[in-house]
């Protein structure tokens, strides 16, 4: 009895691997470890201010990220939304007016999805692939919607908490904790978490491990 009850908790969970499953429908926490690859992925609704310093910084030392943007964020800041496009940044969905998306319908949930898709393809023409849901707050509602709209619902391997937690050595020992290929590693645009990121880009660098967008490591 045990046996089968393990089997079954494999099979509907994905027990071991990158993906966690609802019934059909599924998140990813890590890319492909076969790759030596990693994500530094910035959530983007807030901190404007750092976001020129911190793609300055991507830009001298080489490395691509992918930035999850607001909808609402984004309308505001078409110009240097198309200048991290412009620099070859990945760009992905973070819903339009950062809600909890677990506390909202299927169909409001394609709406949060859909507005910032769109806005993001008619401001700039480019069109975004993964979906980063605010706060982490995903349940099947939220991903049936992305799935819905051939969104792949990205979460993450390691959270430096930046938002919270201003401190530049807590931020860069959450990035660089047991560094792995396939980490996607979540951070923002602060002001501690572009001191620490010199440091954080180093550290994967010396451990062989490429700093890319997330489709790239996946």
């Amino acid at each position: 009895i045990f046996v089968v009850i393990l089997l079954v908790f494999n099979v509907c969970f994905n027990w071991g691997t990158n993906e966690v499953n609802a019934n059909n429908y599924h998140a990813i926490y890590r890319g492909d470890i076969k790759k030596n690859n990693a994500s530094l992925m910035i959530n983007v609704y807030w901190g404007t201010e750092y976001l020129e310093d911190i793609l300055k910084l991507l830009k001298e030392n080489n490395v691509k990220t992918t930035f999850f943007v607001g909808g609402y964020w984004a309308d505001k800041n078409i110009n240097i939304l198309q200048k991290m496009i412009d620099e070859g940044h990945e760009i992905g969905n973070h819903g339009y007016f950062h809600k909890d998306q677990d506390k909202l319908s299927v169909s409001k949930n394609i709406e949060e999805i859909k507005q910032c898709n769109e806005l993001v393809k008619k401001t700039t023409n480019y069109e975004m692939f993964l979906f980063a849901p605010p706060s982490g707050a995903i349940n099947e509602n939220v991903l049936s919607a992305a799935q819905s709209l051939n969104m792949k619902t990205i979460m993450w391997t390691k959270d430096t908490i930046d938002w919270r937690d201003h401190n530049c050595s807590l931020i860069i020992e959450r990035a660089t904790k047991n560094m792995q290929n396939g980490d996607l590693i979540l951070a923002h645009p602060t002001e501690h978490t572009l001191k620490a990121l010199p440091q954080i880009i180093a550290s994967y660098k010396n451990a062989g491990i490429n700093l890319t967008t997330v489709s790239d490591c996946l």
